[in-house]
């Protein structure tokens, strides 16, 4: 019995509405993930290689798939006009179909190509190179996060030599063009019809060779040193809140410009407020007596403290808005609100008087025949009879 061919969409991960965009894309994908030098003596990669290939010769190319779509396999049976061309079953080379989609060959044609097998384009990896950018979290108060603040942070990195100003060499030492890459960076080596350029393992990529490396850096141009700076926190931030200070990341090799140093704000948790965007909320308990009778309080806010009227007969959960007392928006021109979420206390001991004075009370508002809530006794009536 012969073995049942696998449907080429289902090979190269589409469906077959896709576009011939999407088949290009899923065949690069594919392709970059089994091809044989990626798996050197993987037989299983090597065939699957094979079959994708075969799979994109066929749905790149609109009559192949015309046909492939209404016949099957069995449109490229028999030696039919539709017929994929070359090869011993009537397909192209594989390695054939890799180079024309990748843009590959002996001339090292740089894209992607040369981004699989470790090229890196046509020109040197030496002369400047930026310095990588640096991330640091820093963590301050709720107050300082609502009227901003000046901080002053320490950390390690690598910085220019002093005593080499970054070249590597000691003062007065030359530098020479690197003899194995000819000053380049990289090297080039060929297998088969595969060109591919590597950083040369002697220069490092610098297409230079130091006559004398510096002692104090060991020929690196850089050395890790505690650097100290300001940051200016400005109102309005808030967990996530990313600040950028230009240059003040790791110093660039062979004199290249430093990176960008990468401040990410974390506002710790405050004991009374709670922030929800540009608003805060804070929960405020109260006297039953307050709550039932009515007043006005004294409440904390961020600038100091508020007077907040309670009306008489305030139930708990209740809550009050205070208009600009929130936090300020990071983008200026407005202020967040103050909500007070109000919470009944009820007392847990009472005196003999106060006992009585109770007692008293609640006779004189029927609450001894009526311990619950009228209207809600009238919904629940029903599971008490």
């Amino acid at each position: 019995m012969s073995k049942v061919k696998e449907d080429y969409y289902e090979l190269l991960g589409t469906s077959k509405t896709a576009t011939a965009d999407e088949i290009k894309k899923a065949y690069r994908k594919m392709a970059m993930k089994y091809h044989p030098d990626r798996n050197p003596g993987n037989k299983e990669a090597e065939e699957m290689f094979k079959k994708i290939s075969e799979a994109y010769e066929v749905l790149a190319d609109e009559q192949k798939r015309a046909a492939y779509d209404r016949y099957g396999h069995a449109a490229f049976q028999g030696g039919g006009g539709g017929a994929p061309r070359g090869g011993a079953g009537g397909f192209h080379d594989p390695f054939d179909i890799f180079k024309e989609v990748f843009g590959g060959g002996g001339g090292g044609g740089g894209g992607i190509f040369d981004e699989i097998f470790g090229g890196g384009g046509g020109g040197s990896r030496g002369g400047p190179q930026r310095g990588a950018d640096l991330r640091y979290d820093l963590e301050i108060s709720l107050e300082e996060a609502a009227n901003g603040v000046e901080k002053e942070i320490s950390f390690r990195k690598p910085t220019s030599c002093e005593h080499c100003n970054g070249s590597g060499a000691e003062p007065g030492s030359r530098s020479t063009r690197c003899q194995t890459c000819g000053g380049s960076g990289q090297v080039t080596t060929s297998r088969g019809f595969f060109t591919f350029r590597q950083t040369c393992p002697t220069c490092e990529g610098a297409g230079t060779r130091i006559e004398k490396p510096c002692g104090h850096c060991n020929g690196q141009g850089r050395v890790n040193a505690t650097t100290k700076i300001k940051v200016r926190v400005p109102a309005g931030v808030d967990t996530g809140s990313k600040l950028r200070s230009a240059g003040n990341g790791e110093a660039g090799g062979h004199g290249g410009p430093s990176g960008d140093l990468y401040i990410v704000i974390h506002v710790a948790d405050h004991d009374v407020f709670e922030r929800q965007g540009d608003d805060l909320f804070v929960e405020i308990p109260i006297k039953f007596t307050l709550a039932a009778l009515g007043g006005t309080i004294q409440v904390p806010t961020l600038t100091g403290k508020a007077t907040l009227k309670v009306p008489p007969g305030t139930q708990s959960g209740t809550t009050f808005r205070l208009r600009g007392k929130g936090m300020p928006n990071l983008r200026g021109g407005y202020q967040g609100d103050q909500l007070l979420r109000v919470h009944v206390e009820v007392p847990t001991t009472l005196s003999n008087d106060q006992r009585k004075k109770l007692e008293e009370f609640a006779v004189l508002c029927g609450d001894a025949d009526e311990p619950m809530s009228k209207s809600f006794f009238e919904k629940a009536k029903r599971f008490f009879q």
